[in-house]
Protein backbone atom coordinates (compact mmCIF):
# COMPACT_ATOMS: atom_id res chain seq x y z
CA UNK A 1 0.00 0.00 0.00
CA UNK A 2 1.39 3.65 -0.83
CA UNK A 3 1.84 5.87 2.19
CA UNK A 4 0.50 9.05 2.46
CA UNK A 5 3.18 11.27 4.40
CA UNK A 6 2.08 14.85 5.62
CA UNK A 7 2.93 16.65 8.83
CA UNK A 8 1.14 15.66 12.27
CA UNK A 9 -1.39 18.15 14.33
CA UNK A 10 -3.17 17.63 18.01
CA UNK A 11 -6.18 16.31 16.28
CA UNK A 12 -3.37 13.16 15.17
CA UNK A 13 -2.10 12.34 18.91
CA UNK A 14 -4.53 9.54 19.28
CA UNK A 15 -3.36 7.86 16.23
CA UNK A 16 -0.12 8.64 17.13
CA UNK A 17 -0.91 6.92 20.65
CA UNK A 18 -1.85 3.85 18.44
CA UNK A 19 1.32 3.76 17.19
CA UNK A 20 3.61 4.12 19.72
CA UNK A 21 1.46 1.21 21.56
CA UNK A 22 1.72 -0.87 18.48
CA UNK A 23 5.61 -0.41 18.44
CA UNK A 24 5.99 -1.25 22.26
CA UNK A 25 4.44 -4.13 21.83
CA UNK A 26 7.68 -5.87 19.72
CA UNK A 27 10.23 -2.83 21.05
CA UNK A 28 9.48 -3.62 24.95
CA UNK A 29 11.59 -0.19 25.64
CA UNK A 30 9.25 0.00 29.17
CA UNK A 31 7.94 3.46 28.11
CA UNK A 32 4.10 3.52 28.01
CA UNK A 33 2.63 6.98 26.71
CA UNK A 34 -0.86 8.08 26.74
CA UNK A 35 -2.45 10.61 24.91
CA UNK A 36 -2.03 13.19 27.49
CA UNK A 37 1.85 12.46 27.48
CA UNK A 38 1.99 12.83 23.79
CA UNK A 39 -0.04 16.09 23.52
CA UNK A 40 2.17 17.63 26.09
CA UNK A 41 5.17 16.96 23.98
CA UNK A 42 3.60 17.92 20.73
CA UNK A 43 2.89 21.38 22.72
CA UNK A 44 5.89 22.31 24.12
CA UNK A 45 7.59 25.36 22.44
CA UNK A 46 10.46 23.66 20.37
CA UNK A 47 7.81 21.71 18.38
CA UNK A 48 7.04 23.04 15.47
CA UNK A 49 4.51 21.09 13.97
CA UNK A 50 3.35 22.33 11.07
CA UNK A 51 7.23 22.34 9.80
CA UNK A 52 8.85 19.72 11.84
CA UNK A 53 6.96 16.82 11.81
CA UNK A 54 5.76 14.34 9.66
CA UNK A 55 3.62 10.91 9.47
CA UNK A 56 3.07 8.17 7.29
CA UNK A 57 -0.64 7.10 6.60
CA UNK A 58 -2.26 3.98 5.79
CA UNK A 59 -5.30 4.90 5.16
CA UNK A 60 -6.77 6.01 8.16
CA UNK A 61 -4.00 4.60 10.54
CA UNK A 62 -0.52 6.30 11.51
CA UNK A 63 2.29 4.24 10.84
CA UNK A 64 5.57 6.07 11.17
CA UNK A 65 6.19 9.28 12.68
CA UNK A 66 9.59 11.69 12.81
CA UNK A 67 10.09 14.97 14.54
CA UNK A 68 12.84 17.46 14.77
CA UNK A 69 12.66 19.35 17.91
CA UNK A 70 14.85 22.84 17.97
CA UNK A 71 17.34 23.56 20.78
CA UNK A 72 17.49 26.55 22.56
CA UNK A 73 20.54 27.76 22.09
CA UNK A 74 24.03 26.33 19.85
CA UNK A 75 26.92 26.19 22.06
CA UNK A 76 28.89 26.41 19.51
CA UNK A 77 26.86 23.11 17.41
CA UNK A 78 22.78 23.25 16.74
CA UNK A 79 22.62 19.49 18.37
CA UNK A 80 18.96 18.89 16.80
CA UNK A 81 16.82 16.18 18.70
CA UNK A 82 15.24 13.74 16.31
CA UNK A 83 12.47 10.66 17.12
CA UNK A 84 10.94 8.67 15.23
CA UNK A 85 8.01 5.63 15.66
CA UNK A 86 7.80 2.83 13.11
CA UNK A 87 4.52 0.12 12.82
CA UNK A 88 6.34 -3.30 13.38
CA UNK A 89 4.89 -4.02 10.18
CA UNK A 90 5.65 -1.10 8.02
CA UNK A 91 9.60 -1.13 9.22
CA UNK A 92 10.84 -1.17 5.30
CA UNK A 93 13.63 0.24 3.49
CA UNK A 94 11.50 2.56 1.79
CA UNK A 95 10.29 3.70 5.02
CA UNK A 96 13.40 4.14 6.79
CA UNK A 97 15.26 6.15 3.72
CA UNK A 98 12.13 8.90 3.63
CA UNK A 99 12.32 9.17 7.49
CA UNK A 100 16.75 9.73 6.99
CA UNK A 101 15.87 11.77 4.38
CA UNK A 102 13.55 13.59 5.77
CA UNK A 103 15.57 13.99 9.18
CA UNK A 104 18.45 15.61 6.70
CA UNK A 105 16.19 18.16 5.11
CA UNK A 106 14.09 19.16 7.68
CA UNK A 107 16.74 19.82 10.76
CA UNK A 108 19.10 22.07 8.12
CA UNK A 109 15.56 23.65 7.70
CA UNK A 110 14.97 24.41 11.40
CA UNK A 111 18.63 25.31 11.54
CA UNK A 112 18.59 27.88 9.21
CA UNK A 113 15.12 29.41 11.01
CA UNK A 114 17.08 29.60 14.57
CA UNK A 115 20.50 29.31 14.25
CA UNK A 116 21.71 30.00 10.46
CA UNK A 117 25.30 30.17 11.54
CA UNK A 118 25.78 27.01 13.70
CA UNK A 119 26.56 23.57 12.31
CA UNK A 120 24.55 20.84 12.90
CA UNK A 121 24.06 17.68 14.51
CA UNK A 122 21.53 15.22 14.50
CA UNK A 123 20.88 13.51 17.48
CA UNK A 124 18.66 10.02 17.65
CA UNK A 125 18.23 8.40 21.25
CA UNK A 126 16.60 4.86 21.15
CA UNK A 127 16.73 1.89 23.30
CA UNK A 128 18.79 -1.44 23.39
CA UNK A 129 15.65 -3.35 22.30
CA UNK A 130 14.84 -0.98 18.99
CA UNK A 131 17.26 -3.12 16.79
CA UNK A 132 15.31 -1.92 13.50
CA UNK A 133 15.73 2.25 13.49
CA UNK A 134 19.54 1.56 14.71
CA UNK A 135 20.63 -0.34 11.55
CA UNK A 136 18.65 2.68 9.30
CA UNK A 137 20.35 4.88 11.40
CA UNK A 138 23.95 3.15 11.00
CA UNK A 139 23.12 2.73 7.45
CA UNK A 140 22.58 6.62 6.65
CA UNK A 141 25.76 7.49 8.51
CA UNK A 142 24.81 8.46 11.94
CA UNK A 143 27.71 7.09 14.45
CA UNK A 144 27.15 5.66 18.12
CA UNK A 145 27.93 8.10 20.30
CA UNK A 146 26.39 7.86 23.75
CA UNK A 147 24.92 5.04 25.85
CA UNK A 148 22.75 6.15 28.98
CA UNK A 149 21.68 3.36 31.47
CA UNK A 150 17.91 3.33 33.16
CA UNK A 151 18.85 3.04 36.81
CA UNK A 152 16.08 1.68 39.27
CA UNK A 153 16.37 0.90 43.23
CA UNK A 154 13.07 -1.09 44.84
CA UNK A 155 11.52 1.10 47.64
CA UNK A 156 10.05 -1.59 49.81
CA UNK A 157 14.10 -2.54 50.68
CA UNK A 158 15.86 0.29 49.87
CA UNK A 159 19.39 -0.03 51.78
CA UNK A 160 20.23 3.17 54.43
CA UNK A 161 21.05 6.04 52.31
CA UNK A 162 23.56 8.58 52.94
CA UNK A 163 23.11 11.83 54.57
CA UNK A 164 23.69 15.17 53.80
CA UNK A 165 26.79 16.82 54.91
CA UNK A 166 26.75 18.83 58.20
CA UNK A 167 25.73 22.15 57.86
CA UNK A 168 23.10 21.53 54.90
CA UNK A 169 19.51 20.70 54.74
CA UNK A 170 17.07 19.55 52.18
CA UNK A 171 14.77 21.91 50.93
CA UNK A 172 11.04 21.30 49.67
CA UNK A 173 10.79 22.82 46.11
CA UNK A 174 8.64 25.85 46.18
CA UNK A 175 8.00 27.71 42.85
CA UNK A 176 9.54 30.70 43.71
CA UNK A 177 12.91 29.11 43.26
CA UNK A 178 11.93 28.33 39.75
CA UNK A 179 14.14 30.06 37.95
CA UNK A 180 16.87 29.50 40.75
CA UNK A 181 16.69 26.14 39.79
CA UNK A 182 16.88 26.78 36.01
CA UNK A 183 19.72 28.83 36.73
CA UNK A 184 21.78 26.09 38.55
CA UNK A 185 20.66 23.63 36.29
CA UNK A 186 21.82 25.51 33.48
CA UNK A 187 25.32 25.90 35.43
CA UNK A 188 25.60 21.74 36.47
CA UNK A 189 24.83 20.16 33.01
CA UNK A 190 26.75 22.85 31.22
CA UNK A 191 29.74 20.73 30.75
CA UNK A 192 27.59 17.52 29.91
CA UNK A 193 27.50 15.72 26.85
CA UNK A 194 24.90 16.85 24.44
CA UNK A 195 23.40 19.31 27.18
CA UNK A 196 22.81 22.71 26.56
CA UNK A 197 21.11 25.51 28.54
CA UNK A 198 17.13 25.65 28.77
CA UNK A 199 15.03 28.91 28.70
CA UNK A 200 12.28 29.63 30.86
CA UNK A 201 9.77 28.53 28.28
CA UNK A 202 10.87 24.87 27.77
CA UNK A 203 12.35 24.33 30.96
CA UNK A 204 8.45 25.21 32.65
CA UNK A 205 7.20 23.13 29.60
CA UNK A 206 9.06 20.38 30.16
CA UNK A 207 10.00 20.33 33.88
CA UNK A 208 8.29 22.00 36.35
CA UNK A 209 5.27 23.30 34.45
CA UNK A 210 4.63 19.58 33.05
CA UNK A 211 1.53 17.31 34.86
CA UNK A 212 3.37 14.61 35.28
CA UNK A 213 6.25 17.04 37.28
CA UNK A 214 6.12 16.22 41.79
CA UNK A 215 6.94 19.73 43.51
CA UNK A 216 6.45 17.55 46.58
CA UNK A 217 8.80 14.91 46.34
CA UNK A 218 11.60 17.65 44.85
CA UNK A 219 14.54 19.10 47.39
CA UNK A 220 16.82 21.60 47.33
CA UNK A 221 20.18 22.71 48.76
CA UNK A 222 19.92 26.70 49.93
CA UNK A 223 22.55 29.63 50.12
CA UNK A 224 20.16 32.40 50.70
CA UNK A 225 18.14 32.58 47.22
CA UNK A 226 20.88 30.48 45.09
CA UNK A 227 20.50 26.91 44.73
CA UNK A 228 23.47 25.00 45.06
CA UNK A 229 21.73 21.69 44.75
CA UNK A 230 18.71 19.49 43.74
CA UNK A 231 16.69 16.31 42.71
CA UNK A 232 13.70 17.15 40.43
CA UNK A 233 11.14 14.22 40.40
CA UNK A 234 7.97 13.79 38.29
CA UNK A 235 5.59 10.50 38.39
CA UNK A 236 4.35 9.16 34.71
CA UNK A 237 1.01 7.97 35.75
CA UNK A 238 0.90 6.54 32.14
CA UNK A 239 3.23 3.93 32.98
CA UNK A 240 1.77 3.21 36.07
CA UNK A 241 -2.10 2.02 34.41
CA UNK A 242 -0.08 -0.05 32.28
CA UNK A 243 2.30 -1.88 35.12
CA UNK A 244 0.73 -0.94 38.42
CA UNK A 245 4.08 -0.13 39.49
CA UNK A 246 3.87 3.18 41.07
CA UNK A 247 7.30 4.38 40.27
CA UNK A 248 9.28 7.70 41.45
CA UNK A 249 11.58 9.57 38.57
CA UNK A 250 14.63 11.20 39.70
CA UNK A 251 14.67 13.20 36.57
CA UNK A 252 17.31 15.85 37.21
CA UNK A 253 19.90 15.59 40.38
CA UNK A 254 23.06 18.29 40.12
CA UNK A 255 25.29 19.97 42.28
CA UNK A 256 27.22 23.25 41.49
CA UNK A 257 31.04 22.55 41.37
CA UNK A 258 31.58 24.47 45.11
CA UNK A 259 29.76 21.56 46.80
CA UNK A 260 31.10 18.88 44.53
CA UNK A 261 33.06 15.86 46.10
CA UNK A 262 31.71 16.42 49.60
CA UNK A 263 28.21 13.89 49.21
CA UNK A 264 25.83 16.11 48.76
CA UNK A 265 24.09 14.73 45.27
CA UNK A 266 24.00 11.57 47.46
CA UNK A 267 22.58 12.57 50.84
CA UNK A 268 19.96 14.81 48.83
CA UNK A 269 18.89 12.32 46.67
CA UNK A 270 18.70 9.43 49.72
CA UNK A 271 16.85 12.76 51.00
CA UNK A 272 14.04 12.00 48.24
CA UNK A 273 14.16 8.36 47.93
CA UNK A 274 13.01 7.95 51.63
CA UNK A 275 10.31 11.12 50.80
CA UNK A 276 9.41 8.61 47.53
CA UNK A 277 8.51 5.63 50.29
CA UNK A 278 7.21 7.11 52.50
CA UNK A 279 4.68 8.42 49.55
CA UNK A 280 3.76 4.52 48.59
CA UNK A 281 6.15 4.55 45.44
CA UNK A 282 7.15 1.22 44.73
CA UNK A 283 10.59 1.91 43.15
CA UNK A 284 12.59 4.69 41.74
CA UNK A 285 14.41 5.42 38.44
CA UNK A 286 16.76 7.65 37.06
CA UNK A 287 18.99 7.70 33.79
CA UNK A 288 22.45 8.79 33.18
CA UNK A 289 25.11 8.66 30.51
CA UNK A 290 27.55 5.85 31.43
CA UNK A 291 30.26 8.42 30.83
CA UNK A 292 29.41 11.36 32.72
CA UNK A 293 32.04 13.66 33.59
CA UNK A 294 30.77 13.77 37.33
CA UNK A 295 31.06 10.27 38.10
CA UNK A 296 27.20 10.17 38.66
CA UNK A 297 27.19 6.15 38.23
CA UNK A 298 29.14 6.08 41.52
CA UNK A 299 26.62 8.32 43.36
CA UNK A 300 23.66 6.47 42.21
CA UNK A 301 25.19 3.25 43.07
CA UNK A 302 25.59 4.79 46.57
CA UNK A 303 21.91 5.30 47.22
CA UNK A 304 21.37 1.59 45.95
CA UNK A 305 20.18 2.55 42.23
CA UNK A 306 21.48 -0.75 39.81
CA UNK A 307 21.11 -0.52 36.06
CA UNK A 308 18.42 -1.84 34.47
CA UNK A 309 18.56 -1.06 30.62
CA UNK A 310 20.51 0.97 27.89
CA UNK A 311 19.88 3.89 25.94
CA UNK A 312 21.82 4.57 23.21
CA UNK A 313 22.19 8.07 21.15
CA UNK A 314 23.38 8.04 17.38
CA UNK A 315 24.45 11.36 15.77
CA UNK A 316 25.11 12.62 12.30
CA UNK A 317 27.58 15.34 11.88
Amino acid sequence: MDLTWRPLTLDDVPALTRLYAAAEQVDRTGEHLSEEDLREELEGPNVDLARATVGAWAGEELVAYGLVRRRDAANPVHMLRIQSAVHPEHRTDAVGAHLVGWFARTGREVNERTFPDAPIELHHGHHQNESWITGVLAGAGYEHARTMVNMRVGLADLPPQPPLPDGLTAVPFDFKHDLAVLDARNDTFGDHWGSTVYEPGAWRHLVTGSKDFRPDLSYLVLDGEKVLAFVLSHFYASETAVTGIREHHASWVGTRSVLRGRGVAAGLLGHTLLAAKAAGFDRSALNVDVDNAHRALGVYERCGYRVDDEWHVYVLS
